[in-house]
């Protein structure tokens, strides 16, 4: 196509908006222009050198979708799911101690439910950001398999509220992620 017949589209069927209301019962759409985003007040802290920054936290539905940060190497967490969960590497790498594969800048990673792993963010990788969508929870176990937390959509948000709230954006702030 050429430059000028990029400015004026065909006139067919396939430039025609839905010229109908969407459903009413319809959650309003999320954009977010800055996925990472450079106000640092925006990451939620996790534990020292780790943060998630919520993208969608779907309280209807039990699910939720992040960035996570890590800016040093170390264990994060051990858990199980009892649902899936979707991975896609954004920067750096990261990998779990149950496993002989590494998830690189670019990977996707499908992890199971019921699959218990410990995640690691290795020495010489600097920052790593991967973007999750996480079902369910998340149940925080020992070695053993003993629950010693978890993490679900509800836990997130007051997550975010009180940390929201600490740092000048407001409590409020959390509610443009919630459907």
């Amino acid at each position: 196509m050429s430059q000028s017949d990029a400015s004026h589209p065909p006139l067919n069927g396939k430039w025609v908006p839905y010229r109908h209301p969407q459903p009413k019962e319809s959650p309003p759409e999320l954009v977010i222009p800055n996925a990472i985003p450079t106000d640092e007040r925006i990451w939620v802290p996790v534990e020292e050198n780790v943060w998630f920054r919520p993208l969608l936290l779907a309280a209807s539905r039990g699910y939720w979708m992040n960035l996570l940060r890590v800016r040093k190497s170390g264990v994060l967490s051990r858990h199980r799911h009892p649902q899936p969960v979707h991975a896609f590497v954004l920067k750096g790498e990261w990998r779990y101690l149950e496993h002989d594969w590494i998830a690189t800048e670019g990977s996707y990673a499908y992890e199971a439910p019921g699959e218990t792993h410990t995640l690691v963010v290795d020495p010489h990788v600097e920052e790593m950001i991967t973007l999750f969508q996480v079902n369910g929870a998340m149940i925080y176990v020992d070695p053993d398999g003993k629950v010693v937390g978890f993490d679900d959509v509800f836990t997130r948000i007051d997550k975010c509220r009180a940390h929201y709230s600490q740092n000048g954006l407001g409590g409020d702030y959390i509610e443009q992620f919630i459907r």
